[in-house]
């Protein structure tokens, strides 16, 4: 049984993620999150329907209304589930391989399930895998829920456009590379709403070429794009657009960490920036951290996941967070990170700057030098970083105040991931060579 991740499960669809196993999830789901309604929604592998059809089952087989929402981004589908104020599930994999494919669910308001929610609902899913009848009997005749479709894209729209509160993007030309996935339904249209002269990549999905070459995974046909076509920014969406990244009119890659910085330095100077402060995961590069310091922003960081930056904002009353990946928080304007609210944030302050994307994301931050390698382990060991503790002391104090060190075990394979950040690429890589020497002698049988 696949295990629940930092978001929902995933694993090779039909193999691993089995209709079989969709259909028990959709009917532990009813049981432990209750609701009588609930929305599905997708986005574009072949695989989806497949799945979106079992998942609805399951939930349909416990008396629940299920609404098809098609083709959607996942933030699309949390908006819903907080307007309608009912629990969601999204069939999509993000920004994996084709053949992947997953399932996250939404508790009813739009927000992921908490990690004894996820207990509960694994413990269930292990039961009905068993074989145990279900506690009260399953419905039968009226009892049997509905399935039925409804769009939902035209209410998110809206809801991304009136962030602006009015404001409009207009004299922007953009190149938007919608990786043949979510959000090719309604990127390139919400741009062109706000007033955004739009060219459009990789926005015909057939099934097969989800983030193939492209998106925010693959941003290199954008950057050339965007330089050949003379445009001021790219935007880059995974492929269910709750991830975006920038390309500046150089055709530069403008990531999570700067456009959480530009937007965070906007907010501060407008007096919008809840607790003058942000929260960013344990990979969020140094230059961010010493950016933020300069300008009287406080940092607050989580473990990686965006799951745990959001847990951060709602206890500390913030508004603006996200990870290097482009998963950014706004909030205040929605329950999960979203792509196209991002983008559209970003780009209004650049348009309210009167500068182009690469001068204020260049000025929002430097990025210092960042390397990660990882180093597989036999098994892992929970004693490992204690014992290595020593060596990454010394390596910090060599570095000092300008670097920094971060060891951590993989939450899903036998690794050991390994980086360092410095003044310098040689002094990074420095850094982390002598720290996998160290997790070698300490390790028997590790391997980079």
């Amino acid at each position: 049984m696949l295990k629940f991740g930092t978001d929902g499960v995933r694993g090779v669809a039909n193999t691993e993620l089995t209709p079989e196993l969709a259909l028990a999830l959709g009917r532990a789901a009813a049981r432990v999150l209750g609701g009588s309604r609930y929305a599905v929604g997708r986005d574009t592998r072949r695989s989806g329907p497949l799945l979106e059809a079992a998942l609805s089952a399951g939930l349909a087989a416990e008396g629940a209304e299920v609404v098809l929402l098609g083709v959607v981004p996942t933030p699309a589908l949390a908006w819903w589930s907080a307007a309608e104020a009912a629990p969601a599930a999204m069939v999509s994999a993000s920004h994996n391989p084709f053949p992947d494919n997953g399932i996250k669910l939404f508790a009813a308001g739009g927000r992921k399930l908490a990690d004894d929610v996820e207990a509960e609902l694994e413990a269930e899913l292990a039961r009905i895998l068993g074989g145990a009848a279900a506690p009260a009997g399953v419905p039968t005749g009226t009892g049997i829920g509905p399935i039925h479709g409804a769009n939902a894209l035209a209410g998110y729209a809206a809801s991304v456009e009136a962030s602006l509160a009015g404001r409009r993007l207009d004299g922007l030309r953009a190149v938007v590379d919608c990786a043949h996935g979510s959000a090719s339904v309604v990127a390139p249209g919400v741009l062109a709403d706000l007033g955004v002269d739009v060219e459009v990549l990789h926005a015909e999905p057939d099934g097969v070429n989800i983030n193939d070459a492209c998106g925010s995974t693959h941003p290199q046909a954008l950057a050339a794009a965007v330089v050949a076509d003379g445009a001021d920014v790219g935007v880059a969406f995974d492929g269910d657009a709750d991830r975006v990244l920038l390309v500046d009119g150089n055709g530069t890659l403008v990531d999570g960490d700067r456009i959480i910085a530009l937007c965070a330095l906007d907010r501060h100077d407008r007096g919008a920036l809840p607790g003058d402060a942000v929260v960013v995961t344990v990979m969020t590069n140094l230059g961010f951290r010493l950016a933020m310091e300069k300008a009287g922003i406080g940092v607050v960081e989580t473990a990686v996941g965006d799951r745990y930056v959001l847990e951060a904002l709602e206890s500390r009353g913030l508004a603006l967070g996200g990870e290097q990946s482009g998963h950014v928080i706004f909030r205040d304007l929605a329950t999960t990170g979203d792509g196209m609210l991002t983008a559209v944030q970003a780009l209004d302050a650049v348009v309210r700057s009167g500068r182009p994307l690469s001068e204020l994301a260049g000025e929002a931050m430097t990025r210092l030098p960042q390397v990660l390698r990882n180093v597989r382990v036999a098994e892992r060991d929970p004693s490992l970083l204690g014992r290595l503790a020593p060596a990454v002391a010394a390596v910090e104090a060599r570095l000092g105040s300008q670097g920094r060190v971060l060891i951590r075990p993989s939450g899903t394979e036998p690794l050991v991931r390994v980086m360092a950040e410095a003044p310098t690429e040689a002094e990074a890589e420095a850094a982390v060579a002598e720290l996998v020497a160290a997790v070698g002698r300490l390790v028997d049988g590790a391997r980079p």
